[in-house]
């Protein structure tokens, strides 16, 4: 699978190790910066994944930042990008069964490395349960009803 992903400096770390773990599984990665861990401004580096999934140039994105919560709401306001911020095991598996997220944001301050890999995982195996959800993922992609 070919997967964007694109940090802060407050995800730099973590980033780096999601991208090893992708390439030892087989997957094909496209990094969209940061470079380092100097302070930088996340929808530099945000935005360009939420945009490659939503294009249709990457299949899946994954998003880094200190809570995770200013990187989903970044690729979220990229139509066509559904970035789940993901937490838990739950968050993970529901973030795709439910919602077909394309796109995951991962808070570094909030969980441990290790935990981090586990979710990206659980992310990347669970499918879309479809059903009563695409009704839904339809009214998210297009809000005025269309």
């Amino acid at each position: 699978m070919k997967i964007g992903i694109g940090s802060d400096h407050a995800g730099f770390r973590y980033k780096q190790a999601i991208i090893a773990y992708l390439k030892e599984g087989g997957h094909e990665v496209v990094d969209f910066g940061t470079d380092s861990e100097e302070a930088c401004d996340y929808p530099v580096f945000i935005r360009p994944v939420a945009v490659a999934v939503a294009k249709g140039e990457v299949e899946r994105g994954i998003v880094l930042g200190g809570s995770g919560n200013g990187e989903a709401i970044t690729a979220n306001r990229v139509a066509g990008c559904r970035c789940a911020l993901v937490f838990s095991e739950d968050t993970a598996k529901w973030g795709r069964m439910h919602n077909d997220a394309n796109c995951i944001s991962i808070g570094e301050r909030t969980i441990s490395e290790e935990f981090a890999l586990k979710l990206v995982q659980i992310w990347l195996d669970t499918p879309f349960e479809g059903g009563r959800h695409v009704h839904r993922i339809h009214l998210i992609d297009h809000p005025e009803g269309g």
